[in-house]
């Protein structure tokens, strides 16, 4: 390949920084190279406005796919030098996800025998963790480790003494994540020497000796190989200015967005119709089998040998759908085309409608997320079949929320919005494709895996539908996602196998009862759970935290110690339940008649244990005391990331209608257990079981905007929020354990007997079916309106949850619990980091300050808050963190 084809085009008289150095005065301090390198953006985020965007990374700024692959390739050759060909055989690479996923596969590539592993943030079904960490500067932090081949980070798979490990990032900024990986592996799997390997170090003074202090601190050398260094001068109060600069363009936007929309309504309809969308073709490719799709099991040499024999056949059958797509058939090629300098040719770049009747002139390879190198490949090998007469670029889409500003001195120009679509562990939420829409690419070829091929990738508003408005023709390539031979243990490896005909256990347990199980009245509730009363699962709040924190455990692995309430918290509960027991009742009557109307004449109630039991206890007493109905009603076990307890559903299907069950829960925070339910009938369906269950759930609130079917979405103290087991009739939390926990029993819980002095689940109960009377009235009212309104769900709260993660630099939804049943149970269970009450919330949170004030939790008050209070948590909690006021964090 010639060498202006493998250079990096980036040379342009506007530096793609110009337009936030001019206007915060920041500053890139380095070598020649690094403005080259490197553009600037702005992001909403409280600690850092500015964002370092990759000319050569293949993430936000299309590119050349042999200058993105190249550029990690000569990194691997670099670090193949430094080691010697001896212990370069003996490397090992770890890639992080998600920005960086392709470029340490490139240096992989460039190591030649190295394999490779990259961290991912999509748990998979059946495949143990290996390890796991945190990036605290990250949009989303939490990193797995999924190897097939569990000694691959030991000793690269090859059973020798422990490897060098290559830790290989886009930028080294401080070194946190870096340093704090090595450590956890390093206790794992010590080794005496490490890499790090980025393109730029932008790291400070300080931050340089704090690695050379670190590498003395474990007995191990560390070195770094860069391709550029530099530093970030940054002026006194240049956040504020940026957080204010960022508010004032969101607002210019979605005003002349506004404006767009109008003058569109207004448009003739003849103006309308002829605004027709790409078409949309799949092309096959062939896949490899037994090739996984990326680095997140492992990805061998063999493997890269098989890649690399089957690209450019892939290749040839994406340059033949091209050059068959409507339109795009006849004309000649490109020519010069310009330059990613021109950034990249944004704003007056021919659209799609100027690319009828023309040859492909200019294509966009577009990953997905952490899927990066396999686009990367076929875009290299796409370069090699068109020619010079065709220009290709890459880049993939992004989780992670830019400011676009459409002027040539800004790294983002502009920026597409769809859902998410592969269906991903922390819930639905925006993805983004930058500098796409006006970049003149006359056809787009979009690389998923299969997982991510969804009703959501197709839908009106995802990701080809907002493609196929910028692009002359959309091609979708679907890859097989991989999976390991140990999630897959009687097929090929990489090959999915169906699940084997289940043999149904002779009999299934029977659920428990009060008073041998629970303080409950036998009628009140089955318990589809298994008695763990002897076992001693409890640990200390912080240990806990440190555990779930770290990746090495499952908060359903083990029990946190259960609070006593001290007198003053006791009486305010007291007072809280006398307060707010006609507001509860007329919820509990609202939602009841609701599933009675929709889901009668004689629903089966199913409350997820244990929040939601105590709410169907009470929908149960409401239909008996207005219907005369004796409803069943049982308790079951969801555990988030785990799933729902298939035995405890076959009990079900085998005693009632599936149609006829109800799932019943407190309150909705954020929504990550309705979208857990879903995913979990619809799994338990596939895997042969019963079908026919309704995943939807009813609440008594509603916060969040996650169900159709509830009593309020006010946020407001429901007492059984204020307490543990001693409201829920002395039954701990569920428990999820492997070795307590076999694939034909009930998940396990706790019955709390030595609490019975405390207990106060039956005055709960009483104290609310006691104006049951009293709020008949305005439930029937409310009823009738609630059933002829529309009642679809906003996830209005996902929303408020992301912008808080992001705003707090939490940079995880799971540490984000809103609402006041949520926050309530961070104080209760977690470790806390700080409260957001919204100003003027009253006497709610009453109890959620006096919590608060004991464990030494601040608590910020602020506006524009959609509910009442929001729970944080540590974010990078061990036991010797501190609190956001410097002191250390108190255990309850």
């Amino acid at each position: 390949m010639s060498e202006r084809a493998t250079r990096e085009e980036t040379v342009d008289v506007v530096w793609s920084g110009s337009w936030v150095a001019e206007r915060l005065g920041v500053a890139l301090e380095g070598d020649g190279e690094l403005r080259e390198l490197l553009g600037l953006a702005l992001r909403r985020n409280p600690k850092r406005a500015h964002l370092l965007v990759s000319n050569v990374l293949g993430k936000h700024v299309p590119q050349r796919p042999s200058v993105v692959h190249g550029a990690g390739f000569e990194l691997g050759e670099r670090v193949r030098a430094l080691l010697g060909d001896r212990e370069a055989r003996r490397a090992v690479v770890l890639g992080y996800a998600e920005t960086a996923t392709g470029l340490g596969h490139a240096v992989a590539d460039g190591l030649r025998d190295a394999p490779y592993l990259h961290s991912t943030r999509r748990p998979v079904a059946g495949v143990e963790q290996a390890g796991g960490f945190e990036e605290a500067h990250s949009h989303a932090t939490s990193h797995l480790l999924l190897p097939e081949d569990r000694d691959l980070l030991a000793s690269g798979g090859t059973g020798a003494d422990a490897s060098v490990l290559v830790l290989v990032d886009d930028e080294f900024s401080t070194g946190n994540t870096v340093l704090n990986t090595i450590r956890a592996l390093h206790a794992l799997h010590p080794r005496e020497r490490y890499v790090i390997v980025a393109l730029v170090d932008m790291r400070s003074a300080d931050d340089r000796d704090r690695l050379t202090a670190f590498a003395a601190e474990i007995g191990a050398r560390v070195d770094l190989v860069t391709r550029s260094t530099g530093t970030v001068a940054l002026p006194d109060g240049v956040l504020e200015r940026g957080q204010a600069l960022v508010a004032a363009q969101e607002a210019e936007q979605a005003a002349a967005q506004e404006a767009e929309q109008a003058g569109r309504a207004e448009a003739p309809a003849e103006a309308v119709e002829d605004a027709h969308p790409a078409p949309v073709t799949r092309v096959d490719l062939d896949w490899p089998a037994g090739v996984p799709d990326g680095g997140r099991h492992g990805f061998t040499p063999a493997h890269r040998a098989a890649l690399e024999a089957a690209l450019p056949a892939m290749a040839d059958r994406i340059a033949a759908e091209l050059r068959d797509a409507p339109g795009l058939g006849d004309a000649p090629g490109l020519g010069d085309a310009a330059g990613p300098g021109d950034a990249p040719g944004l704003g007056d770049a021919p659209g799609p409608g100027d690319a009828a009747g023309t040859a492909p002139r200019r294509i966009l390879v577009l990953g997905s997320e952490e899927l990066m190198y396999a686009p990367l490949r076929l875009g290299t090998a796409l370069e090699a079949a068109l020619g010079a007469d065709t220009e290709v670029r890459y880049s993939t889409t992004t989780r992670s929320p830019v400011l676009a500003v459409d002027d040539p001195g800004y790294a983002i120009r502009t920026r597409l919005v769809f859902p998410a679509h592969d269906d991903p562990a922390d819930g639905p939420g925006d993805r983004y494709a930058y500098n796409v829409a006006g970049a003149g690419f006359d056809a787009v070829v979009a690389v998923v895996d299969s997982t991510a091929d969804t009703p959501e990738l197709h839908a009106p508003d995802g990701l080809l539908a907002r493609l196929a408005e910028h692009t002359g023709h959309v091609l979708l390539a679907v890859l097989p996602s991989y999976v390991p031979a140990t999630a897959a243990p009687t097929g090929v490896p990489g090959t999915p196998t169906p699940a084997p005909e289940r043999q149904e256990p002779a009999v299934l347990p029977e659920p428990l009862r009060g008073p041998d199980f629970s303080s409950y009245a036998p009628q009140d509730v089955g318990w589809l759970l298994q008695d763990l009363s002897d076992t001693q699962l409890e640990a200390p709040t912080e240990e806990r935290e440190e555990a779930i924190q770290s990746g090495g455990a499952h908060y359903a692995e083990s029990l946190p110690v259960e609070y006593q309430p001290s007198a003053e918290y006791q009486a305010l509960f007291t007072a809280a339940l006398e307060a707010s027991a006609a507001r509860i009742a007329r919820a509990v009557g609202t939602v009841t008649e609701t599933v009675l109307a929709e889901r009668g004449p004689r629903p089966v109630l199913v409350s997820l244990a244990r929040a939601g039991t105590p709410v169907g206890v009470l929908m149960r007493r409401w239909a008996q005391h207005r219907h005369g109905l004796d409803l069943p009603h049982y308790a079951i076990s969801i555990v988030r990331g785990r799933g729902i307890d298939a035995t405890a559903l076959r009990w079900l299907a085998a005693h009632h209608d599936p149609a006829d069950v109800v799932f019943v829960d407190g309150w909705t925070g954020k929504g990550a257990i309705t979208r857990e339910l879903a995913a979990a009938i619809t799994e338990f369906e596939a895997s042969g079981g019963p079908a026919g269950f309704d995943p939807e759930i009813s609440v008594l609130a509603d916060p969040g905007g996650c169900v159709r079917t509830y009593g309020t979405r006010e946020d407001f103290l429901i007492p059984s929020a204020c307490l543990n087991s001693t409201v829920s009739g002395l039954i701990s939390r569920t428990v999820l354990r492997a070795d307590l926990v076999g694939p034909d029993d009930f998940h396990g819980g706790k019955f709390y007997r030595e609490l019975a002095d405390s207990d106060v689940s039956g005055l709960f109960l009483d104290t609310i079916a006691a104006r049951f009377d009293e709020v008949a009235g305005r439930v029937e009212e409310e009823a009738k309106e609630l059933l002829a309104a529309d009642r679809a769900p906003t996830w209005e709260g996902w929303a408020a949850v992301e912008r808080i993660s992001e705003e707090y630099g939490i940079h995880d939804v799971n540490l984000v619990k809103p609402g006041v049943g949520e926050t309530t149970r961070v104080l209760l269970r977690r470790v806390p980091w700080k409260i957001l009450a919204k100003r003027g919330a009253g006497a709610d949170l009453e109890h959620i300050r006096l919590l608060a004030e004991q464990r030494g939790v601040p608590v910020e008050e602020v506006d524009d808050l959609p509910y009442s209070c929001v729970g944080l948590i540590h974010p990078r909690f061990t036991r010797g963190a501190t609190g956001a006021d410097g002191k250390a964090v108190q255990g309850a």
